[in-house]
């Protein structure tokens, strides 16, 4: 018997929330993976390969999975993560990749978060938005959030956001 593997590495992914404003930041973009998986029916009909995620990049070799939460931070965002709180580090598709990923929950001030991000020469347009964090944790109910990092992080701050308030909040 063989076995294929898809190598994919290692990632990050952080979803800033700030405890003044009771706000989360996400990102909305065009990822092919999903334009091909909502082609069937499983997905309800308004679901959109524009998906709302966290912010999320690849470690590369020799780097700190923190410093890259916090460079993923200003590339996608424009935003400075304060305080990081690491929340898992869990294996996405462990039956065929070999894929994990760090997950965070970062201190941002939302006050200003909006607009279009990302590396120009990796062809990004990234779409910057916040909102209440129960208003997230609606859109995750309702299953219009529909990736899995997002929905962990989401679901993170929700069962642990009185502690995170308190620990975040001067």
């Amino acid at each position: 018997m063989s076995r294929e593997i898809f190598e994919r590495g290692h990632a990050v992914a952080v979803l800033p929330y700030d405890p003044d404003r009771d706000e989360v930041v996400l990102i909305e973009q065009f990822r092919p993976g999903a334009y091909a998986a909502l082609a069937p029916e499983w997905f309800n009909d308004g679901a959109s390969p524009r998906l709302m995620e966290c912010i999320a990049g690849i470690i590369e070799k020799g780097e700190n999975p923190d410093d890259v939460a916090r460079r993923e931070m200003i590339e996608e965002t424009g935003l400075d993560a304060g305080q990081l709180a690491r929340v898992f580090h869990y294996m996405v598709s462990p039956g065929g990749s070999t894929e994990s990923v760090f997950l965070y929950c970062a201190q941002v001030d939302a006050a200003n978060a909006g607009g279009v991000h990302g590396m120009t020469d990796e062809h990004e347009n990234i779409h910057v938005f916040s909102l209440q964090a129960d208003q997230a944790f609606e859109l995750m109910d309702q299953g219009r959030i529909i990736n899995a990092m997002t929905i962990i992080g989401l679901q993170w701050l929700k069962a642990n956001r009185d502690r995170v308030l308190a620990e975040w909040r001067p």
